[in-house]
């Protein structure tokens, strides 16, 4: 799936909006469509705009309108579109209500990369699975719902994987290194690029390396050991 995901920020802060941009496209397969400081500017692009945001990031707080306004109006006019709420609002009525709305996600600020990054590839990789089936399963929908892990749900079509690789992230990992091409990766610079411990990112590599879709060679720097580089056959 190569399609970009769109997003639309809505936050009044514009040093906050900056900073959610970056963690949003440093992302692969994000794309943000622009940042907008109110209700009205919100409404603005949304209507002015053919290709329609698939993803919106949400602030509470926003000086045109009180509250979760903003978040009702937008899943009553706009319900295909998915919201994620980036807020410092934290009391338990409005994460509750939020949450009765319908968002996938809800972030306290000040969010950091890394939970940006980890809702944004749950996001993506929900999507694909989503895409991928044309009737669900029991099985399939408690992943959708949290109920249980994909890697229970996925276990019946994908028995030759061993424990610990996810078939998704697995695919996302073929993916990268096949837009390395010739380059290669390190397994700290796969760590980076998709949200997981260094270790995590060598487990799929050295999977990768076993089934011989890739091979290894030594990167070597100015200083220090060399760094085993991991580059598609």
């Amino acid at each position: 799936m190569n399609e970009k995901f769109h997003v639309l920020i809505v936050e009044d802060d514009f040093r906050i909006a900056a900073i959610h941009r970056q963690f949003v496209e440093k992302v692969e397969g994000f794309v943000v469509q622009d940042c907008v400081k109110t209700a009205k500017e919100a409404f603005a692009h949304l209507q002015n705009k053919e290709r329609q945001p698939d993803l919106i990031i949400l602030d509470i707080y926003i000086p045109d309108v009180e509250g979760l306004e903003l978040l009702w109006r937008l899943r009553t006019t706009y319900r295909a579109m998915d919201i994620v709420i980036v807020t410092a609002a934290k009391e338990e009525e409005t994460v509750t209500k939020a949450l009765r709305a319908g968002i996938f996600d809800y972030i306290v600020k000040p969010a950091d990369a890394s939970r940006f990054n980890q809702t944004l590839r749950r996001y993506k990789q929900q999507h694909e699975f989503l895409a991928s089936k044309e009737a669900m399963e029991q099985a399939d929908i408690d992943f959708i719902t949290g109920v249980r892990d994909f890697s229970v749900s996925a276990e019946k079509s994908n028995h030759h994987l061993p424990k610990g690789i996810d078939p998704i992230t697995l695919d996302e990992v073929t993916h990268l290194l096949a837009d390395k091409k010739g380059d290669g990766i390190t397994a700290v610079e796969l760590s980076k690029q998709i949200g997981t411990s260094r270790s995590t990112a060598r487990r799929y590599l050295e999977y990768l390396v076993s089934i011989k879709e890739i091979r290894t060679t030594l990167k070597y720097g100015t200083v220090g050991r060399p760094e085993r580089q991991y580059i598609r056959n």
